[in-house]
């Protein structure tokens, strides 16, 4: 059946297995993720001073594979540490023993291709995990579990229908506290989140005590005192403690009594409470300071102590945390420069068992027709141009080095032709960006160069406002894209050897109307054009779904994906980046329905952080989730034949790649000046 009960299926139940399996998408999948490949996040501690002037050392608990965050003490030693890690591609749970020991995966849900927050508490793992789908879209798939270490027996403790986020365990074990949505829908906050604070015995988890209306990552400080974030109504985010009484029972149908304890002026975030109560640690921003840093909050004097910034004054630091006995402060931050490389392209766990899954360092990708070659732009904020990949991601030659290139498309009708847009990116329909033709000589890409010549040929004429978006024909001989020439960005097509200049005319539009289409893509067998568009609600920017269109401009039609016509949900969705599968039968898109996977302000800048990769049919249904993490996927590509995926020739070790430049800026919606 469809994830949703309204949406529609293809299927009979009297079906068989195999039928079914014949009928799910396969080839390989090629995306991005914005800034994870390069963050180089490991988990590092430091042994608190008993003098606040002396000096502070810090020791590294992880391994410096992938991407290693959100950890917490695992024994009162101090080197006992669990944390999330990206090194199979998705957020799974590991647990490190001694210093440099090697990582060692937790029990968790298998199927599950996001997980968070782990914590270790007598012998049981409290976690999120993100591997049961809600009954309806426009909510959060994640909840908190519990998982046995000694019988790996897994109970869900967030009730069905409610969505939960960042759990914290109480001394004992016995209480947990968690930033929840509850059974509301998704408003299409990411910035604040409208969460709760929630208490619940682990042994009666149904029974649910709200102890503030609106907060997000709870810290207990023993068994009976919770700290928490929330942005303040003087619009800095700030710490609050509210303290429990012995009987969650005497809360219900009390006014909010949480009591904010740091001050204006300076942004405090993620606390984590020593278990001594005598001092919280804090991640804050400044007025006039670059970086996050994690800072000492004595709760007798109600001071700042400076910590990360006296080790490593040029770095973010994120997310604190104690050991048991409160001697040391954890926290991760970018591992620092070195002659690590990032991978060209990693293997990542795929929900669906003939589909290959890879992330490309880089952005719009592109395969070429024989699939030996992808065409990606680099990151735009740090390294654009237009680069080839060879598709093993053993090398990477630079075609044009133009610090506004934006899009490809490989052209599937010659092996050395690829179109971009040249121009600023994110302007007007007025802003002058051009379509242009790359040709180069495929023998070219050989093992002894860096860089290719290639010949640029503007397809659109300079006063035509915003052309952005091409996607070319299967013939090779035209391409569809996104003009804003007309004052209103719509969709026509071009010549794809001489552009605007041919003798027959050379372009022709096939959209009009007082809304956007964009971000087109040309079915592999020539008969439909996909694109994301806001006409069925052109007064909201954000409301983007799929539509369809035959070449000749006949057949347009809107791909109902979370329900049919009519329905309360169908025009809450963001789509974009739609393409087609090899074989035209299926669309992928990224897309906001399942809301956030956990509290965004805890991480580095995303730019829309609830965009995941999703498939459907032609007509919406079979929708499947195929990405799930904490930031933004997109700029996809669907290229290969069916069969048993062969990962082998991919790596996630390896010299070949980028320099590891480390995490992005803060938020750029996090600012000081309040």
């Amino acid at each position: 059946m469809g994830l949703y009960p309204n949406s529609r299926t293809l299927f009979h139940f009297d079906q068989s297995i195999s039928a079914v399996r014949l009928m799910e998408p396969c080839g390989t999948i090629a995306f991005s993720t914005v800034g994870l490949p390069e963050y180089g996040f490991d988990v590092f501690s430091t042994l608190l001073p008993a003098e606040p002037a002396a000096d502070l050392t810090e020791r590294r608990h992880t391994d410096g594979a992938s991407v290693n965050f959100n950890a917490q003490f695992a024994d009162a030693g101090g080197d006992g540490v669990t944390f999330v890690s990206e090194r199979t591609g998705s957020a799974r749970l590991y647990m490190v023993g001694p210093i440099h020991g090697k990582p060692k995966p937790l029990p968790t849900n298998p199927d599950s291709l996001f997980h968070d927050r782990p914590t270790v508490k007598n012998r049981r793992l409290f976690y999120v995990s993100a591997h049961e789908p809600p009954p309806e879209p426009f909510k959060s798939w994640s909840a908190v579990y519990l998982t046995r270490l000694d019988t790996e027996e897994t109970v869900r403790l967030t009730p069905t229908g409610v969505v939960d986020f960042s759990p914290a365990v109480s001394e004992s074990g016995e209480l947990v506290a968690v930033a929840s949505y509850g059974s509301r829908p998704w408003k299409g906050d990411f910035r604040d989140l409208e969460t709760e604070i929630i208490v619940f015995r682990v042994s009666d988890p149904s029974r649910r005590t709200v102890v503030s209306g609106r907060g997000g990552w709870p810290s207990f400080a023993g068994n009976s005192t919770i700290f928490f974030h929330r942005k303040a109504e003087d619009g800095w985010w700030s710490i609050y403690r509210i303290d429990l009484p012995e009987n969650l029972d005497n809360l219900a149908g009390e006014e909010d009594n949480a009591r904010r304890i740091t001050p204006p002026g300076v942004h405090a975030l993620t606390p984590a409470a020593a278990h001594d109560g005598k001092r919280i640690g804090v991640a804050t921003r400044r007025k006039g300071k670059n970086f996050r840093h994690i800072e000492l909050f004595d709760l007798e004097s109600e001071r700042f102590e400076p910590i990360t910034e006296r080790l490593n004054p040029n770095l973010h630091h994120y997310n604190p945390f104690f050991s048991p006995d409160s001697a040391r402060l954890g926290y991760h931050r970018f591992r620092g420069e070195s002659d690590e490389r990032v991978p060209h392209l990693q293997p990542v766990i795929s929900p669906v068992a003939n589909l290959r899954m890879i992330r490309y360092n880089g952005t719009f990708a592109s395969f070429s027709p024989d699939s030996e070659f992808i065409a990606i732009n680099g990151d735009f904020n740090k390294s654009p141009g237009l680069m080839i990949l060879r598709s093993d991601g053993s090398r990477r030659w630079t075609v044009l080095k133009s610090p506004a290139m934006f899009y490809t498309s490989w052209s599937p009708a010659e092996k050395g032709v690829i179109f971009t847009s040249i121009g600023p990116i994110f302007e007007s329909s007025k802003t002058t960006v051009e379509i242009a033709r790359v040709s180069f000589d495929p023998s070219d890409l050989t093992a002894d160069r860096d860089e290719i010549a290639a010949d640029l040929k503007i397809l659109t004429r300079s006063s035509a406002g915003n052309n952005a978006f091409p996607s070319c024909s299967p013939d090779g001989k035209h391409i569809v894209f996104r003009s804003g020439r007309s004052g209103q960005k719509n969709l026509y097509i071009l010549d794809a050897i001489n552009g605007e200049q041919s003798s027959g005319g050379g372009i022709r539009r096939l959209t009009e109307g007082d809304w956007v289409d964009t971000m087109p893509s040309w079915s592999p067998d020539g008969e439909l054009i996909a694109f994301s568009s806001n006409r069925h609600n052109p007064t909201n920017p954000e409301a983007f779904s799929i539509f369809l269109v035959r070449p000749d401009g006949s057949d347009l039609r809107r791909v109902h994906v979370v329900g049919p016509p009519g329905s309360s949900d169908v025009d809450r969705e963001r789509i974009n980046h739609v393409c087609f599968s090899p074989d035209s039968k299926w669309l992928l898109f990224t897309a906001n329905l399942a809301s956030v996977s956990a509290e965004t302000v805890s991480m580095p800048n995303q730019f829309q952080p609830y965009g995941d990769l999703w498939t459907c049919r032609l007509d919406g249904t079979r929708l499947t989730r195929l990405t799930c993490n904490a930031y933004e996927n997109g700029t996809p590509a669907w290229h290969g034949d069916c069969g048993v995926p062969d990962i082998g020739s991919l790596s996630l070790v390896s010299n070949v790649g980028e320099k590891l430049r480390g995490p992005r800026d803060e938020p750029l919606w996090l600012t000081c000046d309040v």
